[in-house]
């Protein structure tokens, strides 16, 4: 029963869509849209008709050479007023705002106007005032046409009720040839709201194409809005990792230091208690302070505080302090990067060095970094056995990861390691300025 009552409906719905009514809903504003675009589509007609004219004179007449020139600059002039009219026409009639294109940064000089000029949105704006334009007024008075033949065709025993009773005696006909007419009239009614709204559609793919961005700008305008929104989950992202930071070094981490030390008094004040019980507190005591040595690395791989209270130089400094190789770190920062540059700096450095101690056999390891316009320069090199490779999956090196780390700030990565050594990592990461 279900199943069929919404077959039925379903069927209710498709018939519903057939009727009139629903078709005029939208159709006074699209008839609008319409006849408000036709003075617009219009407008240019004259002026080209003028340089048609300059030009069958040219051939006749070399001396008209000057004037010919003016209907292409009127063109140009009133090109942007055009534009603006065209917006306006969508904004108010149908509520949409057509996208605009990029053009060239406000200025007054020769050069702001040549870019103007040789601009491709000036002369995609041209094409559509002057060549889309009449074509689609063509249409315009078509579509016009129709409604105006659908209403007078409905109404037509209006009419002949308002001619003389005279006239109506004496043609007698006039009942059977309105009924057709009537009938042809309510047929326009029933097909003008399609055609209206087939027009409209028509126009706004022609408006959206040529009076707004090019495909290559709505590219750009989504790379950089992808590139906005991708730096905003990065710093989010970053922010999180700081706070989570700070609530377990302010919070888990002092509590833990608490136990231990209340275990460690505990230890050496309760000289009386039972070898068993003292067995306890000692790997009690212990157990804590393997936690907070595990609490640390934690901590510092989620963000270390000194990398945000002291910067990379201290950061850095205390990773190769707590290397058994020798490290020798050189900063060179006139000024700090953006905290989720620092931040991926800190991390290709440290899981760097961890490499070069695991799988590298080196004696010895140079860091620097050092920022070199509005770029910051990261070198690793080592002395190991080299023969890192970064495309190698599963091979431990965790070369991957460090280049996909440094590509979500749209970094470059690059690794020279030959076997037999030395290995190479070179970074480079934008800094925003």
């Amino acid at each position: 029963m279900a199943c069929g009552f919404t077959v039925r409906r379903m069927q209710l719905t498709t018939w519903l869509r057939l009727v009139p009514g629903r078709s005029f809903r939208r159709a006074g504003h699209r008839t609008a849209l319409v006849a408000a675009g036709l003075p617009l589509h219009l407008a240019v007609v004259p002026l080209w008709l003028w340089l048609l004219g300059a030009m069958a004179a040219l051939v006749r007449a070399p001396v008209a050479v000057a004037v010919t020139p003016l209907p292409v600059l009127l063109t140009l002039m009133v090109t942007p007023l055009l534009t603006v009219g065209q917006r306006r026409r969508y904004r108010a009639l149908v509520g949409k705002d057509l996208p605009r294109p990029a053009v060239p940064g406000p200025g007054r000089n020769w050069k702001s106007a040549v870019r103007r000029l040789t601009g491709r949105a000036l002369w995609r704006q041209v094409c559509y005032h002057a060549v889309a334009g009449p074509l689609l007024a063509v249409l315009d008075l078509a579509v016009l046409a129709v409604w105006a033949a659908a209403l007078v065709a409905a109404s037509i025993y209006v009419w002949i009720w308002a001619l003389p009773p005279q006239w109506r005696v004496t043609d007698l006909g006039y009942t059977t040839q309105a009924a057709y007419i009537t009938a042809g009239g309510l047929a326009l009614l029933f097909l003008g709201p399609r055609l209206t709204g087939a027009l409209v559609r028509l126009e706004t793919r022609a408006a959206e194409v040529l009076l707004g961005p090019s495909r290559t700008e709505k590219l750009a305008r989504r790379v950089a809005d992808l590139a906005e929104s991708r730096a905003g989950v990065l710093d989010a992202a970053d922010a999180e990792r700081r706070r989570i930071e700070r609530d377990l070094h302010d919070g888990a981490q002092q509590r833990l230091v608490a136990l231990a030390v209340n275990l460690g008094l505990a230890r050496s004040t309760l000289g009386d208690l039972p070898a068993d019980a003292r067995k306890v507190i000692d790997e009690a005591h212990r157990e804590a302070k393997e936690a907070i040595a595990e609490l640390n690395d934690l901590v510092r791989g989620l963000h270390p505080a000194v990398l945000e209270d002291r910067g990379l130089d201290a950061a850095l400094s205390g990773v190769a302090a707590r290397l058994p190789i020798p490290v020798r770190v050189a900063v060179d920062l006139p000024r700090r990067p953006s905290p989720t540059v620092e931040a991926v700096a800190y991390f290709v450095v440290s899981e760097a060095l961890t490499n070069v101690v695991k799988h590298a056999q080196a004696t010895r390891v140079d860091v620097t970094v050092e920022r070199i316009g509005e770029t910051l320069l990261v070198v690793v090199a080592d002395d190991g056995a080299g023969g890192a490779d970064l495309a190698a999956a599963g091979g431990g090196t965790g070369l991957a990861g460090l280049a996909k780390r440094v590509a979500s700030v749209d970094g470059t990565f690059s690794c020279r390691s030959p076997a037999g050594g030395p290995t190479v990592i070179t970074v480079e990461l934008p800094c925003a300025p």
